[in-house]
Formats: structure tokens, C-alpha cells, sequence
């Protein structure tokens, strides 16, 4: 078996701590739910979560992550500016970054992808999340649509950029439809950010959602063999990239 994947499951984990029905589902937080089943061999699994000491992410752990998952809400405004901008330079420089849910409003895809993050919301009903590129990695072994009896409606328009590969499409019982699983790449790292995951309803109990995102770590984690080295958030040539004794090749 090669190298573990570094992964960190970061939560803002106030809603467990103050609102009874998301308590009910995820006593312990999402955080530590989602690393529970997505726990196997191949992945080393972090907790942390916004109150935590350095908001949970100091440079010793954060440097150490090869992929980053993001549940937020309705703190985004908290997390400080220098953790944001430290997330943004780990992407840029190859770290895996996977966004859940309301992470679309938060700073660090703001930083990253470029975003404003509004879109049209609604109450929680009836969700057919539909995959339409089955090829991509994200997609093995999830069907042609799942259903998720309740979740937060999440509609267009959608204010991103536009997305380098659309996964999946949610349509609601309400006709909207949203473009609920996208992938971009910035400097060399990738994102994906996936909509299903509302607090109060089931969503992460469902084995496609925790497949979905398990394939989105395994896709996003850096292979370590990028032939670049990088030095000032740019490529350098040196290094593997230039095997010894080539340069002289080249010059005569």
C-alpha cells in the first residue's frame, strides 16, 4: 500500500451544540460522522472545527493536509482572513479542497474559485441529484440519479465561475434545478464543491453521498509526483524536472 492520504474534515460543529434536531443526527458533529464512514486504509483522517484552537487548522496541520473537506453555514464571517488566505496559498500549491453544502458563501472558496456564492434557497423537500458525466472519477459507482427525500432547496442562478467539469445536477420537486457537483482547478490544486448536506435533514446517512465524497478525496489529492517544484506559489525549474546532466544536453 503506497503513502496515506492526509485528509481533515474541518466543521464550524456549533449547530450540534445548540440546535436539538441537528444534535439528534450527528451527536458528535458532521465532522466526526463523515469520518466515520468514510474511514479505510488508504485515508488518515484530522477533526477539526472552528472553536478549536487556531480554528482548528495550525500551520502543522494544515501544511500536512493533502486534501481539505469544508462544512459550513452560517459562520463564515469568523473564520479570520489570514486562515483564508493560508487555505487559498495551500490550494494554489497543490492541496485538495472539497466544499459541502453552504461552503459556498464561505471565504476560502471565495478566495479560491473566485465567487460570490449567491444562489436561490428554499425550504427542505424532495431532491433527485442526477449524474451526468458517469466517466468522471467523482462518479464511480453512483447511478444514474439518487433520491434524498428532504434537503435544502439550492437553485440557479448560481453566481460561480463557470466550472471546469459539472458531476451532477440536483433537481427539486419545486422544477429547480442546480448545478449541485462542480470541479475547478486553481494552481495546482483541485476543488470540488458538492450541495447536498443540509444540518437538519439525513443527507450524509445516504452511501451515495458518502461515496460521492470519498471519490471527490481520491480525486483531489495531490499525486506528489507533479515534476515541479514550487517555490513562491510558481513552478521552478529544477529539481526532478530537469533530470542531471540535460540542461547541457539542451545548450549544445
Amino acid at each position: 500500500m503506497g503513502k496515506k492520504i492526509n485528509v481533515t474534515i474541518w466543521n464550524e460543529f456549533r449547530h450540534e451544540k445548540t440546535d436539538d434536531a441537528v444534535k439528534a443526527l450527528y451527536p458528535d458533529g458532521i465532522h466526526a460522522y463523515l469520518k466515520s464512514v468514510l474511514e479505510c486504509d488508504e485515508l488518515n483522517i484530522t477533526l477539526a472545527a472552528l472553536d478549536d484552537p487556531d480554528q482548528g487548522l495550525p500551520d502543522d496541520v494544515l501544511n500536512s493536509t493533502d486534501v481539505l473537506v469544508w462544512w459550513a453555514h452560517m459562520y463564515h464571517w469568523d473564520v479570520t482572513e489570514e486562515l483564508a488566505n493560508k487555505i487559498r496559498d495551500r490550494v494554489l500549491g497543490g492541496m485538495g479542497l472539497i466544499l459541502l453544502h453552504s461552503a459556498h458563501y464561505s471565504k476560502v472558496i471565495q478566495k479560491v474559485v473566485g465567487m460570490t456564492g449567491h444562489l436561490t434557497w428554499g425550504d427542505e423537500v424532495k431532491e433527485v441529484v442526477w449524474n451526468i458525466n458517469p466517466t468522471h472519477p467523482i462518479a464511480a459507482g453512483i447511478p444514474t440519479h439518487f433520491i434524498l427525500p428532504k434537503e435544502e432547496i439550492y437553485g440557479e442562478p448560481f453566481q460561480i465561475p463557470e466550472p471546469d467539469e459539472l458531476v451532477f445536477i440536483g433537481w427539486y420537486e419545486t422544477g429547480h434545478v442546480f448545478r449541485s457537483g462542480c470541479t475547478w482547478r486553481r494552481g495546482y490544486g483541485k476543488v470540488f464543491y458538492f450541495q447536498p448536506g443540509h444540518e437538519s435533514v439525513p443527507t450524509y446517512y445516504n452511501k451515495y453521498v458518502q461515496r460521492i465524497i470519498k471519490n471527490a478525496i481520491f480525486w483531489a489529492a495531490p499525486t506528489g509526483d507533479e515534476g515541479y517544484q514550487i517555490q513562491y506559489g510558481s513552478p521552478y525549474i529544477g529539481g526532478k524536472f530537469v533530470p542531471d546532466g540535460e540542461i547541457e544536453g539542451f545548450a549544445k
